[in-house]
C-alpha cells in the first residue's frame, strides 16, 4: 500500500504517508503542557504510528492567542514543556512538527489584522487594528523565535500557519486584506508576510524541514480561488518550503457543500501538478481505503487524518476495510 511507503521531506525521512494534522485539544493549563496533553500525543504516536504528528497550533506571542486553552511557545520557559511532547511522540516512532501561529483578528487579546476588516464569519464583532509595517517585522521575528524554541525542544520540523482565517491567512485573502502598500493588492503582495516569515524561519532553522499550512482557497465570493492556491504554492516552494499542508482559508477546515473524503483534493491535485515538494491533504478522511485511493489518484503525497485520530488512537487498525 502506498500509505505505508516511506518518503523524504527536506532533510528527514518519515516511515509512512499518514500524518496527524494539528487540532486543538483544550488539554493545556492556560497554554502550558499538561500530563493529559502528553498522554494524548503519546497514545496517538504509539497507536497509529503516523509518519508525522503536527502538534496543535502554538501561539508565538503572549498577545497572539486564539483562546486561553491554546498551547504556547511564546517564551523560553516553554522549551522544556514542549520537550515532553516531542519525547512522547518520538517514543511511538513518529516525527514531530510544531505549528506556529498568530491568531490576528481572532485573538482573545488585541485584535490585529491586514486591514480594519473582520473575517467573513464574524461580521458583527469589533474591527481589528491594521498592523503597521514595523509591527509586521516584529511578528516575523516572533515566528523565528518560536522556531528556535521548537528546535531546542526536539521538534523535527516547523509548520507556519497560514490558514483557517488566522493572521497570515488574513493577509493572504483578498476578503480581509485591503491594504494599498507592498503587503496588499496582488497575490504576491498578499503572500509577502508569509514569504518573509518563511525566510526568517529558514535563516534560523537551517536544514530543518519547513512546512506551511496554506488556506489555499476561501471558497467564498471574491475570495482566493484554487488557481490562487496554485500560484501561492509555487511561490512558497521557491521561498524554500519543504512541505505544503493544504487546507481552507476563510472557510476554515471545511469546504462549503462538500463532505466527501479529501474534500480539498481538487485543490491539492492542482498544486501537486505544479510543485516538486510533498503535498499534504486533509479533510473528511475516515477510512484507510479512502486515504490509499487519494494517494493512488495522485491527489497528494501524504494524507492527514484529523478528527478520526483524535477520537481513536488506533484508527488505522479499525478502519482497514
Amino acid at each position: 500500500m502506498k500509505l505505508h511507503q516511506s518518503m523524504t521531506i527536506g532533510s528527514i525521512t518519515i516511515q509512512n504517508r499518514l500524518a496527524m494534522p494539528p487540532m486543538q485539544t483544550n488539554k493545556t493549563n492556560n497554554g502550558h503542557v499538561t500530563d493529559e496533553l502528553v498522554a494524548y500525543y503519546r497514545e496517538r504516536a504509539k497507536g497509529s504510528h503516523p509518519g508525522i504528528i503536527i502538534t496543535e497550533h502554538s501561539c508565538i506571542s503572549p498577545n497572539a492567542r486564539a483562546s486561553e486553552k491554546q498551547l504556547s511557545i511564546a517564551t523560553d520557559d516553554m522549551i522544556q514543556e514542549h520537550r515532553r511532547l516531542t519525547d512522547a511522540i518520538h517514543e511511538g516512532g513518529s516525527k514531530a512538527f510544531v505549528q506556529l501561529n498568530h491568531a490576528g483578528s481572532t485573538t482573545i487579546d488585541e485584535a490585529v489584522s491586514a486591514s480594519t476588516v473582520n473575517i467573513p464569519s464574524k461580521p458583527l464583532s469589533h474591527k481589528p487594528r491594521e498592523l503597521t509595517i514595523e509591527e509586521i517585522k516584529v511578528i516575523e521575528q516572533q515566528f523565528a523565535a518560536g522556531a528556535i524554541r521548537a528546535i531546542k525542544a526536539g521538534y523535527d520540523g516547523i509548520e507556519i500557519h497560514c490558514a483557517h482565517a488566522y493572521l497570515l491567512n488574513q493577509f493572504y485573502s483578498p476578503l480581509t486584506n485591503k491594504r494599498k502598500d507592498q503587503y496588499g493588492g496582488t497575490l504576491e503582495n498578499r503572500l509577502r508576510f508569509t514569504l518573509e516569515t518563511v525566510a526568517c524561519v529558514r535563516d534560523i532553522v537551517g536544514s530543518v524541514p519547513l512546512a506551511v499550512r496554506l488556506g489555499g482557497a476561501d471558497y467564498l465570493p471574491f475570495g482566493n480561488s484554487e488557481q490562487d492556491a496554485v500560484e501561492a504554492s509555487v511561490l512558497l516552494e521557491q521561498a524554500g518550503v519543504d512541505l505544503l499542508d493544504i487546507s481552507g482559508g476563510m472557510c476554515f477546515f471545511m469546504r462549503p457543500g462538500h463532505l466527501e473524503p479529501g474534500y480539498f483534493s481538487s485543490m491539492s491535485k492542482k498544486i501537486k501538478e505544479k510543485v516538486n515538494i510533498p503535498v499534504l491533504l486533509t479533510g473528511g478522511i475516515k477510512k484507510v481505503k479512502d486515504a490509499e485511493r487519494l494517494l493512488e489518484e495522485n491527489k497528494a503525497d501524504l494524507i492527514g487524518v484529523g478528527r478520526a485520530l483524535m477520537k481513536d488512537a488506533d484508527w488505522p487498525e479499525k478502519n482497514n476495510d
